[in-house]
């Protein structure tokens, strides 16, 4: 089976009132632990990747190894880039292979924006592949991603129209309030669904998508620090602000905080229990156990995504 493109999944998940998790990838353990977990929920899913996992994983590595988890698992998976940051890059990813690109403009003027993307939407089209873009700054820091919070700004849903219909875009990521990183929120998480439903009734056709939604799980945190991390103060979206979120249009979630959380407690556990342990087989497999165990609940009770093939 081939790799695919988004458009049948947002499609159905827009209907349906749910939301495709879109989780980063890294590593082979990674994605293993992610595609178990999809496969036995019967899940829909977009594997993504950053800057941050091209540099350290090289692209051809990475989408050798999901063509891999496509081969085996029988799934149709969508092989995403996450935050492309020109037009060389996602033509690059187009033409190795990827079914979905992201350009993110948004650090550019509306105008300069609307461009960029409009090239890469003219590109990727001719080629079968689907583009999405970025209007609006979310704060925080990952992988190559650094917003700070006062150059941080919501998106605009006048904006948003008129970017949808002038670039072609197919989904479109949005700043309500979410954050990158482990440090999402200084005092009570708050996301601007009044916003969010504005949008969605001025773009109904366009999934929306968004970035910067991992829930920084407490029993993963509190695992790192009781195991020799020192991650003070973390916190992330709650659950249920992203379960509303899939209702209002949203049709995408991006996931990658919680998956390095989630393997980092395993390995901390186990190489703190077992000190004399050297085997990376011993200390990854339970990693990849526990990114199972996490992308299930979050597939399962979370994206409401369990079912959806």
């Amino acid at each position: 089976m081939p790799l695919v493109t988004s458009t049948e999944m947002f499609k159905k998940a827009a209907l349906g009132g749910y939301a495709i998790g879109a989780f980063n990838v890294n590593n082979m353990e990674i994605i293993q632990g992610i595609v178990e977990a999809a496969k036995e929920e019967k899940s829909p899913l977009i594997l993504q990747v950053s800057a941050g996992a091209r540099k350290y994983a090289s692209p051809i590595y990475l989408r050798k190894l999901v063509e891999a988890a496509v081969e085996d698992s029988g799934l149709d998976i969508v092989l995403h880039l996450d935050h492309g940051e020109d037009f060389e890059i996602c033509k690059m990813c187009i033409d190795d292979g990827f079914t979905s690109v992201m350009i993110d403009g948004s650090k550019y003027p509306f105008e300069e924006n609307i461009a960029l993307t409009r090239k890469v939407v003219e590109y990727a089209h001719a080629r079968g592949v689907v583009v999405e873009a970025e209007l609006g700054k979310l704060a925080g820091v990952e992988d190559d991603v650094n917003v700070s919070e006062k150059d941080a700004t919501f998106t605009d849903p006048d904006q948003a129209a008129e970017f949808v219909e002038r670039t072609g875009v197919d989904s479109l990521a949005i700043a309500i309030g979410t954050s990158h990183g482990a440090y999402k929120f200084k005092g009570e998480p708050r996301l601007d669904f009044a916003r969010l439903e504005k949008i969605t009734n001025l773009v109904p056709n366009t999934p929306l998508v968004l970035h910067g939604a991992s829930t920084v799980l407490p029993e993963f945190v509190d695992l790192c620090n009781k195991y020799g991390g020192d991650i003070p103060g973390a916190q992330g979206v709650p659950e249920d602000m992203i379960r509303q979120a899939a209702t209002l249009g949203v049709c995408k979630v991006n996931i990658d905080t919680d998956l390095r959380l989630a393997m980092t407690a395993a390995i901390r556990r186990l190489l703190m229990e077992s000190p004399k342990e050297f085997d990376p087989r011993k200390y990854l497999a339970p990693a990849r156990s526990a990114i199972k165990d996490m992308v299930q609940h979050k597939i399962r009770n979370v994206l409401g995504s369990s079912n959806r093939l």
